[in-house]
């Protein structure tokens, strides 16, 4: 399996699923997403804003591909920019953090680690531009894809609970918690990876592409 570590970038939104592409929940606040629902113009606000986050910030998410084929994305950004925080009951998140707002691996990938792997990324990304942590809200009440990842995923990959709530607490992931945080970050994301690696394969090299990690497969 080849696998590919993208910026998410206007070129390949289109590679979300399509219930993830227009969707504004995270980008808008309620009641400017439910206008442009009415409207019909979630498409071209979801572009305007990755594109007005991109210009300001820089790489808002990264697209996972397996052979080529989209298997999943992460989309994470500064609080300023995801107005839908506000309206969670364990608001606001840490001044130091990095919000993972939202993200998925399709049906056909699940149970590879490929979710591990999107976070290692986020993780990799936000600790290389100076910020101390990535914070997440969760959905304690989880029972499908949607837009808030399921609490139970975020404990999985390393996040602890910082505020407690029935339904949505909010998490935190230190990314400076220990002196072997990034050593062992970097050791994860080879482990993760040689997990989906067709048995007997000699290891894929691996290179960079606009700071997200590449990684191809041998050749003959």
């Amino acid at each position: 399996m080849a696998r590919r570590l993208e910026p998410l970038t206007l070129d390949n939104l289109d590679e979300l699923p399509v219930s993830c592409r227009d969707c504004v929940f995270w980008e808008l606040d309620p009641v400017a997403a439910r206008q442009a629902e009415r409207n019909g113009g979630t498409g071209l606000e979801k572009e305007a804003w990755l594109s007005q986050l991109l210009l300001d910030w820089g790489t808002a998410g990264v697209v996972l591909s397996v052979d080529e084929e989209p298997a999943g994305f992460a989309v994470y950004a500064p609080a300023a920019y995801l107005p839908r925080i506000q309206a969670f009951p364990t608001a606001p998140v840490s001044p130091d953090a990095v919000v993972l707002a939202t993200g998925r691996i399709l049906p056909r990938y699940l149970g590879l680690g490929l979710g591990k792997i999107l976070v290692q990324a986020v993780a990799k990304d936000v600790l290389k531009r100076g910020f101390r942590a990535v914070e997440a809200f969760g959905d304690s009440r989880w029972y499908g894809p949607g837009c808030v990842w399921p609490t139970e995923f975020l404990q999985a990959v390393g996040f602890g609970v910082v505020r407690e709530h029935p339904r949505n607490p909010r998490l935190r992931l230190d990314l400076r918690s220990t002196i072997t945080w990034r050593s062992e970050m970097e050791a994860a994301v080879e482990r993760l990876m040689g997990a989906i690696r067709p048995e007997h394969s000699p290891p894929a090299p691996v290179t960079v592409r606009d700071g997200l990690t590449r990684e191809s497969s041998p050749q003959p």
